[in-house]
């Protein structure tokens, strides 16, 4: 199956210039939905991971279900003030200024092995923090994985484990 046939792109989202590639579309047909994730856990299942940590907020809709097609367990990297309780955070730089990534202080184990999940890898930054934060708790992190891949944004060289993506898209 052609999974791309079944992404969106919208132009001039969510600025003009900006070409978005919207996977609702892929979500919303059951057969490419299952023929995604099933293409996902066998990409993802090499790496062995305990959890799967998606981040906020598409990220979730591929990790959660990854992780539970894979039988591991979900954990969410999400912006600041998001999750309850005590959480370890992590500040980045971006373009222009920074950001903040969080997960909940006893989300991971030390040892446990967690791939990180995202529907899109772009430029890479909010990637590379999530593998950064999660080592910093004590995950081994083996690999990252994403939907879709903007191939022209070179994210990936700022991603410091491999990276398996669906599809990618070069412009």
């Amino acid at each position: 199956m052609d999974l791309k046939a079944h992404i969106r792109g919208i132009p001039d989202f969510p600025k003009p210039g900006i070409l978005f590639y919207d996977i609702a579309t892929l979500l919303r047909d059951a057969d490419a939905w299952q023929v995604a994730m099933g293409r996902m856990a066998r990409a993802v299942r090499v790496h062995q991971p305990d959890l799967i940590a998606g981040i906020e907020s598409r990220g979730f809709l591929i990790a959660a279900p990854l992780a539970l097609k894979l039988g591991c367990g979900f954990i969410m990297v999400r912006k600041p003030r998001k999750l309850p309780g005590p959480t370890i955070g992590h500040d980045y730089a971006l373009e222009y200024g920074t950001d903040r990534i969080e997960v909940q202080a006893d989300a991971v184990q030390p040892g446990q092995r967690v791939v990180v999940v995202d529907d899109l890898l772009a430029t890479g930054g909010t990637m590379a923090a999530a593998i950064e934060l999660l080592r910093k708790i004590g995950a081994v992190v083996p690999a990252a994985a994403a939907l879709i891949e903007l191939t022209f944004l070179n994210g990936r060289s700022k991603v410091p484990v491999p990276v398996d993506t669906l599809m990618k898209y070069d412009e």
